[in-house]
């Protein structure tokens, strides 16, 4: 796989993970454990939709020459996500696991088909595109 398929497809992988201990941990009303795979997870996801959005989109979008394609999409989900982000961090703040694994399974859904678009369609375009990635990678990895 190319530079940045790779290693954006590794990062949504770690936070799929991270994601998943958080939801364990709820599920077995282990909130302190839950709340700070959590926190990993919020941090590591908020970081990757940073690098997308403040290097890889303008990337994408200075070589095509368009700013209303895949990238405007991706930042609509971005959105979206950070909003249900936001309330599964209540919801673990507020030890309430049947409004935490609510969101969680909503989250899980959201966070799939958002991956898929982005691992099938922007990433390859990205790769295809982008000449040299590695600033925008030595930037994903300085987290």
């Amino acid at each position: 796989m190319p530079a940045i398929t790779t290693a954006f497809t590794s990062d949504h992988r770690h936070c799929d993970q991270l994601f998943a201990d958080a939801e364990e941990q709820a599920s077995g009303g282990n909130w302190e454990a839950a709340i700070d795979n959590y926190r990993k997870f919020h941090q590591a996801l908020l970081h990757h939709f940073d690098i997308e959005e403040q290097e890889l989109f303008p990337a994408i979008e200075q070589q095509t020459g368009s700013s209303n394609g895949p990238t405007t999409v991706m930042r609509a989900e971005h959105q979206q996500v950070r909003r249900l982000a936001e309330d599964l961090g209540q919801a673990f703040a507020d030890n309430n696991r049947e409004r935490a694994l609510g969101l969680c399974e909503t989250m899980m859904l959201l966070m799939q088909q958002h991956n898929m678009k982005e691992e099938r369609i922007l990433y390859p375009m990205a790769d295809q595109f982008v000449g040299d990635p590695s600033a925008i990678l030595e930037r994903m990895d300085a987290a």
